[in-house]
């Protein structure tokens, strides 16, 4: 995984349970007609699951989604996302989420013709909880 944490809790500070609050996402931003592909992976923290991580294809382009679920939100801490592309070529798509967001898409991407997988990661402060991605589609 290229995912550097340390670059990335530098950009994401730079920014400014279990059960219910699974994400819902069915559009990406300016895309009305995406849909997932591969598995969806889990951040952890303290040992409960604190944000899901998906791959979408949609509007020729991929897609990836993190969305913070509601008992990490509700622990009131202080905490950024970034998400991701992940492809063999490079990472791409990056973006990192004002403080506090419920969710966050990437930018598209023009990979479909790569091997890709979603990345995403909760940072508290400057230590990512946890970066996970998706398994990689071709």
């Amino acid at each position: 995984m290229k995912f550097m944490l340390t670059a990335a809790a530098s950009l994401a500070l730079m920014a400014g349970g279990l059960g219910a609050g699974v994400a819902q996402a069915e559009a990406a931003p300016g895309c009305s007609s995406t849909v997932q592909i591969g598995s969806t992976a889990y951040a952890s923290y303290e040992g409960q699951t604190i944000a899901s991580v998906k791959q979408f294809k949609g509007c020729g382009k991929n897609w990836a989604y993190t969305y913070v679920w509601d008992q990490f939100r509700a622990k009131n801490l202080d905490y950024y996302i970034v998400t991701f592309v992940d492809s063999s070529a490079t990472d791409v798509g990056f973006r990192t989420s004002t403080k506090n967001a419920r969710e966050l898409w990437s930018g598209g991407t023009d990979t479909l013709a790569l091997c890709t997988r979603a990345a995403g990661a909760v940072y508290l402060g400057s230590k990512a909880y946890d970066a996970v991605e998706t398994d990689e589609r071709c």
